[in-house]
């Protein structure tokens, strides 16, 4: 049971020193209540009050790690039913599936398949991010030789999905230090999944009763329970493959427990198996549990075209809403420009240099844009906002040295902000052109107009 604010205020040392950053113990108490605060920033807290107040310090929905070295994953911890109220941190983790089913050769192409998947979107490069290898034969033999292909070709995060504990510890004898995850423990395996789940120190994965085909959270409730009893303490949930609208609903009901009422047994990310034929089906499933509230999603198809509005929808969720996506403030060049070029110039909001750039380069020109740094708005709010000034864009060409890369000293300003050019001429001496308001305008103006 999460304790009250006043219960943590008497555990704490009662000094008010100031070292957490707040002014007395009882503020740093009622941060710890709230989940705004963790233990570790008290230096003098004794270890009988730290291991009395783990329980209400602990995250609501804990922070579970998969993989190594450079392949890590991470899920939950989350504290927010809406992004809006702060930010999601720890975006939903994408699978795809491996039947050990499959023949050698089209097992490798499939391994191949998935290590090959990439996609950048507003100069973020996104792959996936596991692999879920199924003991669909129900063979041992079968899903170990499996096994030993994945580990051959791949370094990323697995999922070993086999309700046989003798195969899944088999299993991970093969991969110490990749830190798999173990799907799943259910009422009649939880003993030897949870003994195989310590020794080897990974989470564990529970889908309820494995005696029905659609577990209930009551069910699976009593299976957490029973698991954390154990000693199990990574623990992933698996309410199960309903249809869309019982699983939202569970999905919601899970991370509302764990939120607003601290239920621990339910304080745990949630992994949902997507099982569709129907791509479109497929698309819609996973978008929502990527909104509410699924850690990973595991899919079957490798279609691009199903997988890139997944990734897409998973980008924007998981987007902190209140920190604006930039690229880098530099000089960049289209084609193969050369001191005779133009050089434009635009703000470091991402979807302003993605919308122009194309533009940039669908004229055939070869030209340089100047991006400058506007923390991350667009050219009118930065504007605005006096963070696209004639000072700021002087600045930024002298600290590019644009004289040493030109022979001219002209630069194109974008149209909605012509009122900048006689200023802008003022500081930076040079020639400044107003270019078109939309940047669908750029390439006839680098044809027609500039000179």
């Amino acid at each position: 049971m999460a304790l009250s604010g006043l219960d943590i205020y008497k555990l704490l040392p009662k000094t008010n020193c100031k070292k957490c950053g707040s002014p007395t113990c009882l503020a740093f108490a009622m941060k710890l209540a709230m989940k705004k605060a963790v233990l570790d920033e008290c230096p003098d807290v004794s270890a009988e009050s730290k291991k009395a107040l783990e329980e209400s310090s602990r995250p609501p929905i804990a922070l579970i790690k998969f993989g190594s070295g450079d392949n890590i994953v991470e899920i939950g911890g989350e504290t927010v039913l809406f992004r809006h109220e702060k930010t999601f941190y720890h975006q939903t983790a994408i699978a795809i599936t491996i039947d050990d089913t499959l023949g050698d050769a089209a097992l490798l192409d499939r391994i191949n398949a998935i290590e090959k998947l990439s996609f950048e979107r507003v100069g973020q490069h996104i792959a996936i991010d596991m692999i879920a290898l199924v003991n669909k034969s129900s063979s041992g033999e079968k899903f170990l030789d499996a096994l030993d292909k994945i580990l051959l070709n791949s370094k990323k995060p697995l999922i070993l999905a086999s309700p046989d504990p003798k195969t899944i510890e088999a299993g991970l004898k093969k991969c110490p230090g990749r830190r798999p995850l173990i799907y799943a423990a259910d009422p009649g395996n939880l003993s030897q999944m949870s003994a195989a789940a310590k020794a080897y120190k990974i989470p564990l994965a529970l889908v309820g009763n494995g005696l029905k085909p659609f577990p209930t959270l009551e069910e699976l409730d009593k299976l957490s329970q029973e698991a954390s009893g154990l000693g199990i303490e990574e623990i992933v949930l698996a309410p199960g493959p309903k249809n869309l609208h019982e699983s939202l609903n569970d999905l919601t009901q899970i991370r509302r427990l764990s939120l607003k009422r601290n239920y621990r047994p339910f304080g745990f990310p949630v992994i949902m198996f997507i099982k569709n034929t129907d791509k479109y089906q497929t698309v819609i499933d996973s978008c929502t549990f990527i909104a509410k509230y699924a850690g990973i999603i595991v899919l079957d198809s490798i279609e691009e075209d199903v997988l890139l509005p997944i990734i897409t929808m998973r980008q924007n969720i998981y987007t902190d809403p209140q920190k604006p996506v930039t690229v880098e403030p530099k000089l960049y060049k289209f084609g193969s420009p050369d001191q005779t070029s133009p050089i434009m110039v635009t703000t470091n909001f991402s979807l302003t240099f993605y919308t122009v750039s194309p533009e940039i380069e669908a004229s055939g020109h070869p030209a340089y844009l100047l991006v400058t740094d506007s923390e991350g708005m667009s050219v009118l709010t930065a504007w605005a906002a006096e963070k696209f000034t004639p000072e700021i864009i002087a600045d930024t060409m002298k600290k590019t040295e644009l004289e040493s890369i030109v022979s001219h000293k002209k630069i194109i300003i974008p149209g909605y902000v012509a009122v900048l050019s006689g200023k802008l001429e003022d500081v930076s001496g040079w020639q400044v052109l107003v270019g078109p308001k939309e940047a669908s305008g750029i390439p006839k103006y680098l044809k027609e107009i500039w000179k």
